[in-house]
């Protein structure tokens, strides 16, 4: 990305919001909940909270009703201000919780990041932030042709509507949404200036065990 400007993280804490999505019932990490798992001494829904705290001050945690207390413990403390959107149906998948998260956003655009992935980059946010600007979202379109749609910026309602009206025709894939509304496309290959770890996903106990790893190296 040599000829990327990239925006300081703390110019975007008063033009975005941030969802988390940790509604998921984590059935490949086993029966703990993998949103309060701990990685290097802390809850890994604290590490993308406190990522996200660079580029936003005020966090939406999607999640099951009998989640919200330990995720709040996780919680506790961080510099953004955190509240919580729970599923009004659950087990309704990702795209219903980005519905229900960007519905609770009060900002015209949102960071969308999953609770599973503690090294999200800020820097990749604020960037994806001002390329979404004037458009309804921004996603990255990694290099095996998928897009990394749960670590994303969006505008708020448009992307929130679009979910909606995928559910209600009975398609809950969150490309389906994107389809709906006038999203930037960025190409993984022009985002060498940022952290390669990024959009790593810690959804099992053995990538848990990596990650700890990585903390310790």
């Amino acid at each position: 990305m040599s000829n990327l400007h990239l925006p300081s993280p703390m110019n975007r804490l008063d033009s975005i919001g941030g969802v988390v999505l940790a509604g998921g019932y984590s059935t490949r990490f086993g029966e703990a909940d993998k949103a309060v798992a701990k990685l290097a001494g802390k809850p890994m829904i604290r590490h993308v909270v406190d990522r996200l705290a660079t580029v936003t001050d005020d966090v939406v945690v999607n999640c099951r009703d009998d989640q919200v207390d330990p995720i709040a413990n996780a919680l506790d403390g961080c510099a953004a201000d955190v509240r919580f959107a729970t599923d009004p149906v659950p087990d309704q998948g990702p795209l219903a919780g980005i519905e229900a998260g960007l519905d609770a956003v009060d900002r015209e655009y949102a960071t969308v990041v999953a609770c599973d992935m503690p090294f999200v980059d800020p820097e990749l946010l604020a960037y994806l932030a001002d390329r979404a600007s004037g458009h309804d979202g921004a996603v990255v379109q990694l290099e095996e042709g998928w897009y990394q749609t749960t670590q994303a910026v969006y505008r708020a309602d448009a992307m929130a509507d679009a979910c909606g009206a995928a559910l209600d025709s009975d398609d809950n894939r969150i490309v389906a949404a994107l389809d709906r509304i006038d999203v930037v496309t960025v190409a993984e290959s022009d985002l060498e200036a940022i952290d390669a770890t990024t959009f790593e996903s810690i959804d099992t106990q053995e990538a848990l065990a990596a990650a700890e790893a990585e903390f310790e190296e």
